[in-house]
């Protein structure tokens, strides 16, 4: 389980394609503290240390089945050489809950649709497919590239965040553009309260 509080940007350094995809990801974190095995989110994917090293600099190689590329950004070429990716170690028991609980279960894609300064703050807006719009409320959370967001309006398959400055300098989201197709978690409190609604 993860928080969505990022804690390193990572570089995607490099790529290849075996009966999975590979990636290796320079990392500021110290990889004599993490084992193989590990979970790290990496821009909200909860992908599984699969090697580490130290040269040129401090990696971690993550394996990704094609079901989860199929279902997030990095299907649509996202993960390119040269990619920087929000990063997060595996919650531990006693650790502070800053965001709200993130499985790292990508549930699909959103598409940023605008991008407006207001302030030092963007206001940005997505849009969600169909079938998760209805799980996204205003003032309630979203995880956006492994990022816990609180959402400030809805409008149909539509939603709207703000991203302060410090967000923008300790993560990836400085960086974006309109048209950039990030990873959707919902809200898992969402999931089941719309499930108990089933039965009633």
């Amino acid at each position: 389980m993860f928080t969505g509080i990022i804690t390193d940007v990572g570089e995607v350094l490099e790529t290849q394609t075996e009966d999975d995809l590979r990636a290796r990801i320079g990392t500021h974190y110290d990889v004599d503290h993490i084992d193989i095995g590990a979970s790290i989110c990496c821009d909200g994917v909860c992908l599984t240390v699969v090697a580490l090293g130290k040269s040129p600099r401090n990696w971690f190689d993550v394996q990704i089945s094609a079901e989860t590329v199929g279902k997030t950004n990095i299907g649509h070429n996202h993960w390119q050489v040269g990619q920087r990716i929000n990063l997060e170690r595996a919650l531990k028991l006693g650790d502070e809950l800053g965001g709200h609980i993130v499985s790292g279960h990508v549930d699909g894609v959103a598409r940023v649709t605008s991008l407006l300064d207001e302030g030092s703050s963007t206001r940005m807006v997505f849009n969600a497919p169909e079938a998760l719009a209805k799980f996204i409320a205003s003032k309630g959370s979203v995880a956006l590239n492994g990022t816990s967001l609180t959402v400030n309006e809805v409008e149909g398959c539509s939603f709207g965040i703000n991203v302060i400055p410090h967000t923008k300098q300790v993560t990836t989201w400085g960086q974006t553009k309109v048209g950039d197709l990030v990873n959707i978690e919902i809200d898992t409190m969402a999931r089941y309260v719309a499930r108990l609604r089933e039965w009633e």
